[in-house]
């Protein structure tokens, strides 16, 4: 897990430009002898066959991360960005950045303003993003566009994993490259074992719009459907009241979740695939952590209303710290168990498994 999970956070994914670690995760599925196939939008798409009297399930986690993009490149050769996705701006000044072009990844710094030059005043502002500039080294615009740099050049946080005490480790893209090293791991425990029809999917532009799976989930039209992403851990002094959740506590699922800030969605999940998680989690002697918020949301959200019955969902989990930081933390054990869970929940799918809600 360390060192798959190691390699796809190194991989540069933004929104929209998932094209390299869609690439990895398809080498990884041919070596296991696995086909797949892509849309047009990008979602990388597998299929293990399985009894069709059982609900088909698809299980899904996203490639891309979210950064910036180009917005302008000055006349002196620093780059202005614009933000994609939930950036924190209080996180950015000083943060190393990949500016991914054509022609190579080119390496910057956001930068921030000389601590003898700061007012009292400026000390504790936070600046909005559209005031923030990258310096890459350049001297001119047009060095900087002969290296590659364009308007809508995509921009990451700079690749990082950074190997913590025990099975801890921190890094950039942990959401949700570390979804990403459990389906992989998921798809090699299961590509030999009887079972439902299993669609895994490796989703596109969550971060942006959350809805890149939705074309992928259209054409497979699963029964159920499971969503792979963080959980946030609540065990750090600023995360006390949020809930119980925490780093190294085991795998989990998300009893509720609203967005809260313009976005009238959310999951409550199905109270038959509740179930069945926690029966899963007994059989397999694993802890279940139980995660309910507000002010997240999944791109699950969209596929509960798909089909003339709509479709069963859960969101399923790890642990996480930091979210949208460039440096996230995740622990390895959480994603070990997380595979055993997911794996133990699909045998515990049966004919008898009622998703139909009956007054």
């Amino acid at each position: 897990m360390r060192e798959l999970l190691t390699e796809l956070m190194l991989i540069p994914g933004l929104s929209g430009y998932e094209h390299r670690v869609a690439a990895a995760i398809a080498a990884h599925l041919d070596r296991l002898g696995l086909p797949h196939r892509s849309d047009r939008l990008g979602n990388l798409s597998c299929t293990i066959p399985g009894d069709p009297a059982l609900p088909s399930v698809m299980i899904f986690t996203h490639m891309d991360q979210l950064g910036f993009i180009v917005r302008k490149v000055e006349a002196s050769g620093l780059i202005r960005l614009e933000r994609l996705g939930g950036v924190p701006e209080r996180a950015l000044p000083a943060q190393a950045v990949t500016l991914c072009t054509d022609q190579g990844d080119i390496p910057g710094v956001i930068a921030n303003k000389s601590h003898h030059a700061t007012t009292p005043e400026e000390k504790y502002k936070v600046l909005p993003y559209a005031e923030l500039y990258v310096d890459a080294g350049f001297s001119s615009k047009a060095e900087a566009e002969a290296a590659g740099i364009r308007i809508g050049t995509p921009v990451t946080y700079a690749p990082r994993v950074i190997p913590l005490h025990g099975t801890r480790i921190a890094g950039t893209s942990v959401d949700d490259r570390a979804g990403c090293a459990v389906l992989l791991s998921l798809a090699a425990a299961r590509h030999t074992k009887p079972g439902p029809t299993l669609h895994l999917v490796w989703s596109v532009q969550e971060e942006y719009n959350l809805r890149g799976v939705l074309p992928a989930a259209t054409a497979l039209a699963p029964d159920i459907a499971l969503q792979i992403d963080l959980l946030l851990a609540c065990d750090t002094p600023d995360m006390t009241g949020r809930g119980e959740v925490t780093l190294g506590g085991g795998p989990g699922i998300s009893l509720y979740s609203f967005h809260g800030r313009g976005t009238l969605n959310g999951v409550i999940p199905h109270p038959a695939l509740v179930r069945m998680m926690e029966d899963a989690a007994g059989a397999a002697h694993l802890p279940l952590q139980r995660s309910a918020h507000t002010g997240a949301l999944t791109d699950l959200s969209y596929i509960q209303f798909m089909g003339p019955q709509g479709v069963a969902c859960l969101d399923v989990g790890f642990p996480m710290r930091y979210s949208h930081s460039a440096l996230e933390v995740v622990d390895l054990t959480d994603l070990a168990q997380l595979v055993t869970l997911l794996d133990t929940a699909l045998d515990h799918i049966t004919p008898t498994l009622q998703l139909t809600r009956k007054p």
